[in-house]
């Protein structure tokens, strides 16, 4: 009897012994994956003052006009300086996209979503050539309006 007790116990020691090992593991994996895991420092950066340009009508007799408020998502915080520095050129970029855009893309809601896109793409290849970094992770817009005259 004393020498089943004593195989249990053993047997008990033994189990106890690898859950600790798998554990040990286990957290030394999930330690290793969480410092893999980069936590992004994500800034804002307003195109200020508003973007007002015009924008093709109906006819070429008629030209619209658009006012917009946009705040760039910058990929990290260490980017607001390039984009302080690279504003003028930035506000000229995204200018010279609503300029180019026709009456229904500006006032649908899909267009809408077509333009910011395309000041995405055109800001993020602007940035690249000039700071060898993309930068801007979103474009949004925060006031958008448009006018038709």
């Amino acid at each position: 009897m004393l020498k089943i007790k004593r195989k249990k116990k053993v047997m008990i020691k033994k189990h106890i012994y690898h859950l600790a090992i798998i554990l040990t593991l286990l957290s030394y994996q999930s330690l290793v994956y969480a410092q893999d895991v980069v936590r992004k420092n994500y800034a804002y950066f307003s195109l200020e003052p508003d973007i007002v340009t015009n924008y093709l009508g109906s006819s070429a007799k008629n030209l619209g006009f658009i006012r917009v408020t946009i705040e760039l998502m910058l990929e990290d915080a260490e980017f607001l300086e390039a984009a302080e520095h690279h504003s003028p050129l930035m506000r000229a970029a995204t200018i010279e996209v609503f300029g180019s855009q026709r009456e229904e893309k500006v006032r649908s809601l899909s267009g809408r979503e077509e333009i910011r896109q395309d000041c995405l793409k055109k800001l993020r290849v602007l940035m690249l050539r000039e700071t060898g970094f993309e930068m801007v992770k979103d474009v949004i817009f925060t006031k958008y309006l448009y006018h038709q005259s």
